[in-house]
């Protein structure tokens, strides 16, 4: 069943997103184990290292892009996040444009409290907001609605990740 907003959109843009909303499974690309580095992901963000997760971001990021034989999307993490009457923003992906490499934004502190986000909500964002960036490359969709599908490729994409990471730290015995 489509969002109430789907009601309003060109009969163009409704088959985008029709197209974006049959599809509900993302897994990692084959052979891409990131457990390692989601269990990087985690202690970087634990210990409040902004720097340290930022790249471990880029690298979790680049190893699945690479792995989808997609192009690269830059990753930044910054500090607090913005807010409004609307809310927090929690992540924010720009598309490629010219010679500019795609960019996911993420913010690691609330905007309220300013306390460090938790893990699961954090790697739960940065998958949603690689979500957008496959989207366009991947499925060569011209447009990154929020769907059902979209809502469940995040899911799943997400839920693969975390079982790579606990199985990475069970490994280690941690």
């Amino acid at each position: 069943m489509p969002f109430a907003y789907y009601d309003r959109l060109a009969p163009a843009r409704k088959a985008v997103y029709r197209r974006s909303d049959a599809i509900f499974e993302l897994l990692p690309p084959r052979g891409v184990d990131a457990g390692a580095t989601v269990v990087a992901l985690r202690a970087a963000l634990a210990a409040d290292r902004r720097g340290d997760l930022e790249r471990t971001c880029q690298a979790l990021c680049g190893a699945l892009t690479a792995g989808y034989a997609v192009p690269p999307v830059r990753v930044v993490v910054l500090e607090r996040r913005p807010s409004d009457d609307y809310g927090e923003l929690h992540g924010l992906y720009e598309p490629a444009e010219g010679r500019r490499h795609a960019r996911i934004s993420v913010w690691m502190r609330t905007a309220a409290r300013q306390q460090v986000v938790a893990y699961r909500s954090f790697l739960r964002t940065l998958v949603h907001e690689l979500g957008h960036h496959l989207d366009y490359e991947l499925y060569a969709l011209e447009e990154s609605f929020h769907t059902e599908g979209f809502y469940k490729r995040e899911s799943s994409l997400a839920g693969a990740l975390l079982a790579q990471g606990e199985a990475h730290a069970a490994a280690a015995g941690g």
